[in-house]
C-alpha cells in the first residue's frame, strides 16, 4: 500500500499470513490493514528518519506481517536465541557501516512481523482494544526499524515517550502508565514470556 507521505514517501508491504486476524476486526482485513498503516505512518512521521540522516524525500520501504506465535517463535529463537513467542518482532535493514541509497532510489527500512495470539493475550490482559494494542505495537516496532532502542533505561525512557505522544496524537492512552490488570510491573521490552 503507497501512502502520502510527502516527507519520506512510504511504501508499506503488509500482508496478513495468519487469515485469523482478520475475524478479529470488525471489517475485516481492509480495516486491518487500514489500522497498520495508520500506525506505519504515524511511526515513520513521530520517528522522524531524519534523525539517522535519511534525506528528506527519500522513498522508504517497509514490509509488516501479520502472523501466529508458532511464526514468531520460530523467528525469536533463530534470530535472538530466545525460544519463546513474543508480540512484535523487527529486523531492521539499515546498517551503520553501509551507505544510504543514491537520491531518488527507494531504502528498505525492515520487516516488522506481529503474533496473533500473544498481541490478542495482551490486549485482554490490560483490558484493552485489540485494535489499540496492535497499533501500539506496529509503531513500536517501526520505531525499532528508525533505529530506536530500549537497551538500557535512557533509551528505553527515549522510546517510551516517543510511543506515548505517538499514540496521544491518535488518541490512544499511555500504555506504559500504571500496571497491568494482574498488578504484575510493566514489561519495558515489549515481551511477553508465556501464558
Amino acid at each position: 500500500m503507497d501512502t502520502d507521505n510527502t516527507a519520506y514517501p512510504l511504501t508499506l508491504l503488509s500482508r496478513v499470513e495468519d487469515a485469523n486476524w482478520s475475524t478479529n476486526f470488525s471489517g475485516g482485513e481492509e480495516a486491518l490493514l487500514i489500522l497498520v498503516d495508520r500506525a506505519v505512518n504515524a511511526a515513520v512521521d513521530g520517528g522522524d528518519p531524519s534523525g539517522l540522516d535519511i534525506p528528506g524525500g527519500t522513498p522508504l520501504e517497509i514490509s509488516l506481517v501479520l502472523s501466529d506465535d508458532a511464526r514468531v517463535r520460530m523467528l525469536n529463537r533463530d534470530y535472538r536465541n530466545k525460544d519463546k513467542a513474543t508480540n512484535v518482532l523487527s529486523f531492521a535493514s539499515l546498517d551503520a557501516e553501509e551507505p544510504l541509497p543514491a537520491p531518488g532510489e527507494t531504502l528498505p527500512l525492515g520487516d516488522v512481523i506481529l503474533a496473533l495470539e500473544t498481541v490478542r493475550w495482551e490486549a485482554e490482559e490490560r483490558d484493552i482494544p485489540l485494535e489499540d494494542h496492535l497499533f501500539h505495537l506496529v509503531v513500536h516496532g517501526v520505531l525499532h526499524l528508525l533505529g530506536y532502542d530500549h537497551e538500557d533505561e535512557d533509551e528505553a525512557r527515549e522510546m517510551e515517550s516517543l510511543e506515548t505522544a505517538i499514540l496521544a496524537a491518535h488518541g490512544l492512552e499511555d500504555p506504559y502508565d500504571g500496571a497491568l490488570s494482574d498488578g504484575e510491573e510493566r514489561e519495558r521490552d515489549m515481551e511477553h514470556d508465556g501464558r
